[in-house]
């Protein structure tokens, strides 16, 4: 008898008399089934799983990374804080408040007339409030030489209170031909005053 001869007179219904080569047989493939259908269904989905987690565990480790950096650099990071707020509120006590800012008007036209020149215009124009400050620009005309501008916008520098000076214009006085030299400068200084807290 032949092994076609026996799988074909097997009895499905009582494997037990099977031959013992046919009974190997189907262990093995049954064998092999259930160790491919664990690898397909469950593996690779745990395969899957791991490298989601592994992504997910070099996130968090970069993210501590940024946060145990920031913490080594926290108490120096404190350090300039308060250096900052120190220098920022020396620039505030700079600006003029609301009492001030005439005496400033006066202190920069004395400063013009100091240095010996001659206004033609001093303008205050209109307050524009900013985020923390108003600013008030000045329009000014001033008649005098290369030397004595400087000596002003010097002393406008020198101010005790925050003073800018923009849009600077100097050119000659159209018609002087004496030996003097005047220029006229037109200028925007424009000083700067803190607004009240609520």
């Amino acid at each position: 008898m032949s092994i076609i001869d026996d799988i074909n007179n097997l009895d499905p219904n009582n494997p037990g008399v099977w031959p013992l080569p046919v009974k190997l047989a189907v262990f093995a493939i049954v064998f092999v089934l259930i160790l491919f259908g664990a690898w397909k269904f469950d593996v690779t989905k745990q395969r899957e799983k791991l490298a989601s987690l592994k992504d997910t565990e070099r996130e968090q480790v970069e993210v501590l990374d940024r946060k145990q950096r920031k913490a080594a650099n926290l108490d120096a990071l404190k350090e300039q804080m308060k250096e900052m707020e120190q220098s920022f509120g020396d620039m505030v006590r700079q600006l003029p408040n609301q009492t001030e800012v005439a005496g400033l008007l006066i202190d920069i036209s004395q400063t013009g007339l100091s240095s010996g020149l001659e206004f033609k215009l001093f303008q205050p124009r209109g307050e524009s409030p900013r985020e923390f400050y108003a600013e008030l620009p000045i329009s000014i005309s001033v008649v005098g030489d290369y030397h004595q501008f400087g000596e002003f916008v010097s002393g406008i520098a020198a101010l005790p209170r925050i003073v800018t000076t923009h849009d600077i214009n100097i050119k000659a006085i159209p018609g002087n031909e004496g030996d003097d030299n005047l220029l006229q400068m037109t200028a925007i200084a424009k000083t700067y005053r803190a607004l009240e807290e609520n």
